[in-house]
């Protein structure tokens, strides 16, 4: 295979699979080969170990997978027929106008983002104010999680606190520092094939790769993190049984955390108690007085603490500038990391404050103490020959300094809730090496489109395998693709018992009969339930009929699979696909699809309605929920009150129309006094200007009602490739600003160049 070096750097390459017929058997076979080699190589690992295999390959770059070449990968439809003829390939189905079979395996080339392309197009556009948002790392997916919705676990007395998004970047370089050894092992033998279409793809070995030996950065100068300040007693007294009680500053401090959630619903959770009283009591020691949770008043602190909030309030603005002032002054040099020369924000550089855990959902620890972190709890990464961040409680002194250039967390600790988990501080969702982490998890999701047709037609083919495994495989990957689920793992006891693909039990799914229909429901990630009725193809239901047979409720539905097992067969399909990257795919090109085939001009109102109902319909799709937010019902009685109001003033001044139009005077106002003499123009002008307010305030509160446990930044943040939404803003002239919130612009300052042709 001869390959030409493109003329233009930014220019997509393409490489065309030339092997004649007489080469391919031999071809196929050596594949086939390579896939058994790869597999054999992961028996005698234990399960643990097979899990960071699986995750070490999904979370290469993909520059580290394909062949790196040309640049932006951005498709340009020239035409209008081009448009309407593009494939449109969504959630297990593909349309198509008489369009032959899909073409010959393709590897497309990837330039991979470096510091100096990324800075250079920056500098070409204007550059959104720089806001981060960030959290620690969760467990599984995301980004996500990355959430629009606020941290559940976060201190409720915080309230200057930066909204946070997950950082799961963090995690992958952990994953990365564990496994870089096996990942390169196992690529050595990926060789991969489809017999979908006839069509063979094969995975370049890691050999024929650049040597990057998982090198992030050359040079790392940072400041550390900051803590919360030290707890400062009140020494206002609870009751205990009607009497005062006094506590020590590290007993006052855990009620005092209980106190301030008085008129929350999780003081009435039994949960939530229990494990409060349990951590509590450890600290109150055995012979102290207090036993009984129900003899506990802890209303003289709530009262306290309101008194402190208003106090707050009453400070002049002036006051709270100084205050502002202040807080930037001691921030200021964590705010920052100097990357091979480059200052670059850091993320969620602040230490969470001590408090009780929240949680999402149903959570086992939910109330439980997070305790209060210390310098000895954490870990520092920085570059070899720097100075060390200067220890900021006296005294004290770091758990560890790394000098891991292989990773790109600045510091990390352990869980408080849950130690087998770790939190990291990284640089900031707008730094160039999330920049380049975002693109390249796009990217990889636009390449699944190269292989959609031929991964869909393998897993139908194995609907009716003999092979339970295989067939399990086969009915799990359709419904991934079809219904973005989340691939699943098994969960601890102390976790809370969420459910994803490859986790479900006989009682998640319910067969319809004399249909081809399942209705599934189970708890979700974040303890968010997933409910669905959903039709399904007749072999996938018989197969699941199959499954379920023989099996009580609590049972596995897919008794044969795990997510390790799933995942390895998806990445024979194709490099680095995952259920995630099923879900990023199906949501970015349904709100590529819907923008297309919806959008038809008219009014900016109009246009932002279109793209507002196409992201709620990912959202959807994606099981982005939220809670219906407490002021909720007062924010539609507002609204209905005033457009009562308005159709008043509209009905008076159909009146006045009329008796102008009459000859007759206007009547009196409210108060009593005679209107102001108006023409039957003016009039008529003020109706149209009414009728507008009433109409935009009918369709605010529908718009209301229907997004009101959706979550619509979730699928934005993680999910939808920006580049859809820049380019459908250039499209149609509407102000980016009006989509992406001053975070996201920040976060995706990358992808603002695109032209107002891309599709996904």
């Amino acid at each position: 295979m001869v390959v030409v070096k493109p003329k233009c750097p930014d220019e997509p390459r393409v490489f065309k699979n030339k092997n004649k017929t007489s080469r391919k058997n031999t071809q196929l076979n050596s594949v086939d080969k390579s896939n058994k080699l790869a597999e054999q190589s992961l028996e005698h690992l234990s399960n643990s170990e097979k899990q960071a295999v699986e995750d070490a390959e999904d979370k290469m770059n993909l520059s580290s997978v394909f062949v790196l070449g040309g640049g932006s990968s951005v498709k340009n439809l020239s035409s209008d027929s081009e448009k309407e003829n593009h494939v449109n390939q969504q959630n297990g189905f593909v349309e198509k106008e008489n369009k032959p079979s899909h073409k010959s395996a393709q590897v497309m080339n990837k330039r991979k983002l470096d510091n100096n392309d990324l800075m250079e197009f920056q500098s070409s556009v204007k550059k959104p104010k720089l806001m981060d948002v960030c959290v620690s790392a969760e467990a599984e997916d995301e980004d996500e999680e990355e959430e629009d919705q606020e941290e559940d676990d976060k201190d409720i007395e915080d309230e200057d606190e930066d909204e946070e998004e997950g950082d799961e970047e963090a995690e992958e370089d952990k994953d990365e520092e564990d496994n870089i050894l096996l990942e390169e092992s196992l690529y050595d033998k990926s060789k991969s094939t489809i017999k979908g279409n006839s069509r063979t793809k094969v995975v370049p070995s890691a050999s024929s790769l650049p040597k990057t030996n998982g090198k992030k950065w050359s040079t790392l100068i940072h400041s550390g993190v900051i803590f919360p300040p030290p707890y400062k007693p009140h020494g206002v007294k609870m009751l205990y049984n009607g009497q005062p009680i006094q506590l020590s500053p590290e007993q006052e401090e855990v009620a005092t955390m209980f106190a301030v959630m008085k008129n929350t619903d999780y003081a009435t959770e039994p949960k939530f108690i229990k494990n409060f009283m349990n951590d509590w009591k450890v600290i109150l020691g055995k012979n102290h007085v207090i036993k009984e949770f129900e003899l506990c008043d802890f209303t003289p602190i709530y009262d306290w603490h309101l008194n402190e909030k208003e106090k707050k309030k009453q400070s002049t603005t002036e006051e709270k500038k100084i205050m502002k002032e202040e807080k930037l002054k001691q921030e200021e040099k964590y705010m920052w990391a100097i990357v091979d020369g480059k200052k670059e924000k850091v993320g969620n550089f602040r230490i969470e404050p001590p408090g009780l855990f929240r949680g999402r959902g149903d959570h086992p620890k939910v109330g439980k103490l997070k305790k209060r972190i210390y310098p000895k709890d954490i870990t520092i990464n920085i570059g070899k020959g720097e100075s060390i961040p200067e220890c900021p409680i006296p005294g004290e002194r770091w758990k560890e300094v790394k000098h891991d250039n292989s990773v790109a967390w600045l510091a990390c600790w352990q869980d408080p809730i849950n130690p087998k988990d770790v939190k990291y501080v990284s640089l900031g969702t707008s730094s160039s090496l999330k920049c380049q982490s975002d693109k390249e998890k796009y990217e990889k999701a636009r390449l699944l489109k190269d292989y959609i047709l031929d991964i869909r037609a393998n897993y139908r083919k194995d609907f009716t395998s003999e092979d339970p495994t295989r067939q399990q495989i086969a009915v799990a990957a359709y419904l991934i693709d079809k219904l973005a689920l989340r691939a699943g793992n098994e969960k601890d006891k102390d976790e809370a018992d969420t459910v994803g693909c490859c986790t479900l039990k006989v009682e998640n799914v319910t067969l319809l009969p004399q249909t081809n229909k399942l209705k599934i429901k189970f708890l979700g990630k974040d303890s968010i339930t997933y409910e669905n009725t959903v039709e399904v193809e007749p072999l996938a239901y018989k197969a699941i009929k199959s499954f379920k047979k023989g099996k009580n409720d609590r049972e596995d539905l897919f008794d044969k699979l795990d997510t390790n097992k799933l995942n390895a067969h998806l990445k024979k399909l194709m490099p680095g696909l995952t259920a995630k990257v099923f879900r990023t795919y199906n949501a970015s090109i349904t709100l590529d699809n819907m923008l297309y085939s919806t959008t038809r001009g008219g009014n900016l109102d109009e246009k932002i309605g279109v793209y507002e109902r196409a992201n709620k319909q990912v959202a959807e799709l994606c099981n982005h929920q939220r809670t219906e937010s407490k002021s909720h019902p007062v924010q539609m009685l507002k609204l209905n009150e005033k457009i009562v109001a308005l159709k008043n003033v509209l009905d008076g001044l159909e009146n006045d129309l009329a008796r102008v139009k009459k000859g007759k005077p206007q009547l009196k106002d409210a108060d009593g006094k005679p209107k102001k003499i108006s023409t039957p123009e003016a009039l008529e002008r003020k109706m149209d200007q009414t009728t507008k307010k009433i109409e935009k305030m009918e369709q605010m509160m529908r718009k209301k009602e229907e997004l009101k446990t959706v979550a619509l930044g979730t699928s934005k943040t993680n999910y939808l490739d920006p580049r859809i939404s820049v380019a459908w803003c250039k499209r149609h002239e509407v102000l980016i600003e009006k989509i992406f919130q001053p975070t996201l612009l920040a976060k995706f300052a990358w992808a603002m160049d695109v032209d107002p042709g891309f599709r996904f």
